[in-house]
């Protein structure tokens, strides 16, 4: 398995000088591991998207998120969602602030 993927890194270098391609299939090889956490590769806590073949969808679901936020910042027309989004992140990097 080490071996495999060693190999296939070596042929990443091989293929390219840019470095962005390398990041990116360093990314695919080892995981992008946690967003919010200490966990440096391995699977993320993404469920439902990849986060290199979905890009695209993620950016769109990131530039809603922030529009729905403008618009009703405390969510108060989105019960449900406020009350999932502080639990899943109360007290995790000061996003929720009780008040």
């Amino acid at each position: 398995m080490f071996a495999e993927e060693a190999r296939e890194r070596l042929n990443a270098i091989v293929r390219t000088s840019d470095g962005f391609k390398l990041a990116e299939e360093d990314l695919r090889l080892r995981g992008p591991g946690e967003f919010f956490g200490t966990r440096q590769s391995g699977l993320p806590d993404l469920r439902a998207a990849n986060i290199i073949r979905d890009a695209d969808l993620l950016e769109m679901a990131r530039t809603e998120a922030f529009e729905l936020v403008m618009q009703d910042p405390s969510l108060s027309r989105y019960p449900y969602l406020r009350e999932t989004l502080r639990r899943k992140w109360m007290g995790k990097l000061g996003l929720i602030i009780v008040g």
